[in-house]
């Protein structure tokens, strides 16, 4: 019988071929950092969300007084969401969180009462409008749509009359919960596509 033994260069250009692919790629690029603000109300489940996104429990979420930021990690890209409280207190000063901000996420209970949801209403009409935030891309997460109350998005986009007030902006909303985070996921990698295309023309999304 007869055996056929490899060349020992070819063998070298294998392991050296190998060594190369394995070695010498160098580390992957940076993931590219946004920084955003998060606002709602007290009780729109902001903080809830965002410690659900950072593999984070929230069985001893408490409402964020002041302000917290959080790296909520994506496959191509890192978000730094400043979120800030939504106490009657504390939202008065959200304006002064907005400078450096890449874009806006706006957080509301879709199944509050009707006074909650108008205040949550005026507090999104005066983020829209602010200067320092009204070229941003928004994302509106209607929360709490696993409730029975939860109103739906074709009810929170009239009674909050996107339509005519986000006109010629980048918006996105989208209905979440924490019993589908990967909704949530999916709606945050949507805004994530919107700071990465600066350039794209606004529109509603």
């Amino acid at each position: 019988m007869q055996v056929h033994n490899k060349h020992p260069f070819v063998i070298f250009v294998f392991f050296l071929q190998c060594f190369r692919a394995l070695c010498c790629k160098g580390p992957p690029p940076p993931r590219p950092e946004y920084d955003v603000v998060c606002i709602g109300l007290t009780g729109s489940g902001k903080t809830s969300l965002l410690s659900r996104l950072c593999s984070e429990g929230t069985e001893t979420v408490v409402p964020t007084t002041g302000f917290s930021i959080k790296a909520v990690p994506f496959q191509n890209a890192i978000l730094n969401v400043k979120e800030l409280g939504g106490a009657d207190n504390i939202k008065k000063y959200w304006s002064r969180y907005y400078q450096g901000s890449q874009g806006v996420i706006f957080v509301l209970d879709s199944a509050s009462s009707e006074e909650e949801l108008e205040i949550a209403r005026n507090e999104l009409h005066s983020a829209l409008q602010h200067p320092q935030l009204c070229i941003l891309p928004f994302l509106i997460l209607a929360n709490h749509q696993d409730k029975p109350a939860a109103r739906s998005l074709q009810e929170i986009k009239k009674y909050f009359e996107l339509e005519p007030l986000a006109r010629g902006k980048r918006w996105i909303l989208q209905p979440s919960s924490l019993e589908n985070m990967e909704a949530v996921r999916e709606s945050f990698i949507q805004l994530i596509g919107q700071l990465e295309e600066k350039d794209l023309e606004p529109g509603r999304v």
